[in-house]
């Protein structure tokens, strides 16, 4: 039975009364965006910080509490359990990239120690291949006596304004201003030789882009969606005529999915990551920091770096300084090589420490939506449906049982040390699919999953910014919507509905995807 003080505060400010019981229960249905084991009703600065009423059933207070102490506190070298940063790092801490726990903010300039900068370069050659001489999330900080492998005083980030075939301007007069980054590094800031698959490319062939970091509540849900339920919405996408990404969906069944597992993917921009367990949170706790655990004891680096590093003359005048220990040999370059490449290097990283952060990871809670009941909001839902938003942006998914796996081997079925979500009906907005917005220097590929939309209305109150898309080149909703514009778009159609739009339906529209 719900409270009369949660059917106020979903009615929001609104004149008009539920028309029906019905109407009432639908709206507090989706007021619980993460369901009732995943939802959260606060909505100040720390509303995506919660833990979800999942890890206070099951006893994980204390446990989310500690993974907590991972995600916001900076890595050292040496204070341990905090220790263990380098020798190559993209960030201290996690929490730097995610400010208030949300998403990246837009940045002028690249610098890792810069609160709030979420960004990661992309680094490839003009036929969009990843550089392999340089680490997937490439680092442009080190620890002494290293060298950084990008010098990123020399990143620049121009934000260069950009106008759409309409003149940034809708039908009745009112406009909006679009940019986009264009990010320049010069090849002076290149410590290590340009290289796809090993052989050299020139500087000419290099592409940068940037991509930023998005937020990570409700990332425990999302992994609770069953396997079977994303495999449906492929094919109904498909044999609906939508174009989708013949990397990851082969006509009518799965073209690729996770290693070597069974499991879609279903985490990050590129879908590059499968189960939450092995997704990037668990990812990044090693990579961003370079943080060894018991099944991660090597370091996020390259072979082309390590060669580089032991080779040069100033890294191995200080090694021994450094790393004494590493005296193995009494040749330099040959230590140093030994060291930047071991495959059995101490553990930094506890299992008890990387099973609390998990128990964090995968426990925040999602805000819930708030003023459904809004006559205002009521009306920007229907458009949203009306103009086709919803195609992509699918409103609520139920999970499964939610027997997790884990690639890592840390757990297994359903393993009690981690909340879980059973048969939730949630309302992420989005059909986790890829599509492509074809927008001036776009996202590697093009193909980019569809962010869900939940909780993004409180970003400013969590992070200080509202920035939306892979590189934050939107810095509000109607922004956002305009990209999805160009004449190629998978969304095109969408952004020709929604600027027919008188501007009350408009903001109507925006209402509803701030309250969300």
């Amino acid at each position: 039975m719900v409270c009369c003080g949660l059917a106020l505060m979903v009615a929001g400010c609104s004149d008009t009364p539920f028309s029906t019981v019905e109407e009432q229960n639908s709206i507090i249905e989706e007021t619980y965006a993460g369901g009732r084991l995943g939802t959260t009703f606060n909505a100040t600065a720390s509303a995506y910080e919660d833990p979800t009423p999942a890890v206070e059933q099951a006893g994980l207070t204390a446990d989310f509490m500690y993974g907590e102490y991972f995600f916001e506190r900076t890595i050292t070298q040496s204070n341990a359990p905090f220790n263990g940063l380098g020798p190559l790092y993209v960030r201290s801490s996690c929490i730097s990239c995610h400010p208030g726990y949300g998403h990246g903010k837009r940045m002028d300039r690249y610098r890792a120690d810069e609160w709030g900068n979420g960004y990661l370069l992309v680094l490839t050659d003009q036929n969009d291949n990843y550089l392999s001489s340089y680490t997937g999330m490439p680092q442009t900080k080190a620890v002494a006596p290293f060298k950084a492998p990008i010098d990123e005083d020399q990143i620049q980030i121009s934000w260069l304004p950009y106008v759409d075939e309409w003149g940034n301007r809708f039908p009745d007069g009112e406009t909006y201003d679009l940019i986009y980054p264009e990010v320049t590094i010069p090849e002076s800031a290149f410590y290590v030789p340009l290289q796809v698959n090993g052989q050299d490319i020139s500087y000419g062939q290099l592409k940068v882009r940037l991509e930023s970091t998005i937020g990570i509540y409700g990332t425990g849900l999302l992994d609770a969606i069953p396997d079977d339920s994303l495999k449906a919405q492929y094919l109904k996408e498909y044999q609906a005529g939508a174009t989708l990404n013949p990397a990851i969906w082969a006509g009518s069944t799965w073209a690729s999915t996770y290693g070597n597992t069974n499991h879609p993917k279903r985490f990050t921009y590129a879908l590059s990551r499968g189960p939450l367990q092995d997704a990037a949170g668990a990812n990044a706790i090693w990579n961003i920091t370079n943080v060894t655990r018991s099944d991660r004891r090597y370091h996020y680096m390259t072979a082309a770096y390590a060669t580089k590093a032991s080779k040069d003359p100033e890294v191995q005048a200080q090694f021994y300084h450094y790393f004494p220990e590493w005296n193995q040999t009494g040749n330099p370059e040959t230590d140093i090589y030994n060291y930047l490449m071991n495959r059995e290097l101490p553990v930094e990283m506890s299992k008890s420490d990387y099973v609390n952060f998990m128990v964090w990871h995968r426990g925040l809670a999602v805000p819930a939506a708030r003023n459904l009941g809004d006559s205002t909001i009521q009306r920007g839902r229907k458009l949203f449906r009306e103009c086709g938003c919803a195609t992509c942006h699918r409103p609520s998914w139920t999970t499964g049982p939610d027997n997790f796996t884990d690639p890592n081997g840390f757990f297994t079925d359903g393993d009690r040390r981690l909340p879980r979500y059973p048969h939730q009906k949630i309302w992420p907005y989005s059909d986790m699919v890829q599509h492509r917005l074809f927008m001036v220097n776009d996202i590697r590929t093009g193909w980019c999953r569809t962010t869900p939309l939940w909780g993004r209305g409180l970003s400013y109150v969590c992070t200080g910014a509202s920035d939306r898309l892979h590189d934050c080149r939107a810095r509000n909703v109607i922004e956002a919507i305009m990209w999805h514009g160009s004449s190629q778009s998978d969304a095109r159609w969408s952004v020709e509905k929604f600027r027919r739009l008188s501007k009350s339906d408009r903001d109507a529209m925006v209402a509803f995807i701030e309250a969300i």
